[in-house]
């Protein structure tokens, strides 16, 4: 892969550094120049599932390659094991990338790795990526912010540290925002009732995007009142993002992106953690 020759001041990859690269959500091509010229250059590269096996490839064929993916109840390494796997990778004098889904530092841990990684004395730099929220939202067509539905955008999660679904639910009630949450979706009917107990209304339009900015994309829309049955009967499986707030309710008359119509040969990005690791047919029990 050829990349455009733009000047730069910040040197290629270094023995003994660990660069914390944002992947995107999904599309390969949403990739940042930095990062594609850092993977080009890489030792060893540390990937989450959710990381397209198109940017994994980019890497040298001599460079190690760590999958440290995580999906729901099936962790390949606990954290800590992948922050020891970092620190030692790095002491051993390789140009580690740590590939995450999305940015590095929203929701991806990444500043929870950055603080075992200098407290090991060893440099890191950060660069970020296009976030599930931002990438996703758009590729479905539904924007974050509009001066006649939104005010302002929260991130926030459906799954905290400790398993607890204990979030700051008037501020999330609030009117007049859009309200963006990831992983959330095996406790989206909670979620949901949560935020008509504190003040949203009942029809206030909601939605799901399943693989976002993937050829596997799919949305699925309704209310709060609605949202978690329509999820349901859609069989949305994670990874997927939840987006609550009047901007929903211009999908699909903004909607865009058409997987269909895409010709995969031009086009490939990340189909999910199918790639990685075969899931049962949606038939099938899990």
């Amino acid at each position: 892969m050829s990349l455009p020759d733009i000047p730069s001041p910040r040197p290629g990859p270094v023995a003994g550094h660990v660069y914390l690269v944002g992947a995107g959500p999904g599309d390969p091509e949403l990739l940042t120049l930095r990062g594609a010229r850092l993977i080009a250059g890489a030792d060893a590269v540390v990937f989450d599932n959710l990381v397209s096996p198109v940017i994994v490839d980019l890497a040298p064929p001599t460079a190690e390659r760590h999958y440290v993916g995580k999906k729901a109840s099936d962790h390949t390494l606990p954290q800590g094991e992948i922050n020891r796997l970092l620190v030692r990778l790095a002491q051993a004098g390789k140009r580690v990338v740590r590939l995450k889904g999305g940015d590095p530092f929203i929701f991806g841990r990444g500043g929870e790795e950055m603080e075992v990684l200098v407290g090991a004395g060893i440099t890191v730099e950060v660069v970020p990526g296009v976030t599930a929220a931002a990438g996703i939202a758009a590729y479905a067509g539904i924007p974050l912010t509009h001066r006649e539905h939104a005010r302002s955008v929260i991130f926030t999660t459906g799954f905290l540290k400790d398993g607890a679904l204990d979030l700051d639910w008037p501020m999330l009630a609030r009117p007049g925002q859009t309200l963006v949450v990831y992983m959330g979706i095996s406790r989206l009917a909670e979620i949901c009732r949560q935020l008509i107990a504190h003040g949203l209304p009942a029809a206030t339009p909601a939605g799901v995007v399943e693989r976002g900015t993937t050829l596997a994309q799919r949305v699925a829309v309704g209310t709060l009142a609605t949202l978690a049955d329509v999820v349901r009967e859609a069989d949305i499986r994670p990874p997927a993002l939840t987006i609550v707030g009047d901007v929903v309710g211009l999908y699909p008359r903004l909607a865009w992106f058409s997987p269909e119509q895409v010709d995969p040969l031009r086009h490939a990005p990340h189909v999910g953690c199918t790639v990685v690791h075969p899931e049962p047919d949606r038939g099938s029990a899990t």
